[in-house]
């Protein structure tokens, strides 16, 4: 009897180890790191209602970044322009986001908007319609520049307006500037010109 019960005993643990064995196979196939996702995918509007499509931006250097008209980083939108005029022609695209999470600093409308950023700054570069780039009702684009799951960085937060995400010619995340590093500064200008 007792070598019966020993038996029993070992064909169990046999078949609980081929089992686990198994499990734990089909475990490592299933939780494969996902594919790093790219800026291409998304479709936004910009401040004239027109569609904005990043799958254009192909092979450019993108700089995305959350503007605000009554900010006392505000002046940041001449550095903006004058980095836009110097590098566009090498590639780069400055990507514009308003946005109202920080203090109520950007109220207006599109169209307000739109006039501001000519008016005082001479903006050249795409401005999209205004979103919210935290929260619960943050913009899909703003998921993927602030989730490690997503853009296969960094987890990052907005921490105020004029926060610059740098995007390679693959539509990547590559690194997250602070808002007060201003767009003239070596951190992005060096990148710039690699």
């Amino acid at each position: 009897m007792r070598n019966i019960t020993l038996l029993a005993c070992g064909i169990l643990f046999f078949y609980s180890c081929q089992n686990h064995a198994q499990t734990s196979a089909a475990k490592a196939v299933t939780t494969k790191p996902m594919a790093k996702e790219t800026i291409y995918q998304f479709k936004v509007t910009d401040l004239y209602g027109e569609p904005f499509d990043f799958a254009l931006l192909k092979g450019k250097k993108v700089i995305v970044v959350n503007t605000a008209s009554k900010c006392g980083l505000t002046p940041q939108y001449k550095d903006l322009e004058a980095i836009y005029e110097k590098y566009k022609d090498k590639g780069l695209v400055i990507v514009g986001f308003p946005a109202n999470n920080f203090a109520s600093q950007e109220p207006g409308t599109s169209k307000e908007i739109a006039q501001f950023c000519q008016q005082n700054y001479g903006v050249t570069f795409p401005m999209m319609e205004k979103i919210s780039v935290k929260g619960n009702d943050m913009a899909p684009i703003y998921k993927f520049l602030t989730q490690k799951s997503k853009n296969g960085l960094q987890d990052s937060e907005v921490e105020w307006n004029f926060q610059k995400y740098l995007i390679n010619e693959k539509g990547e995340l590559v690194k997250v500037v602070s808002p007060k590093t201003l767009p003239t500064d070596p951190e992005i200008t060096d990148w710039l010109s690699k």
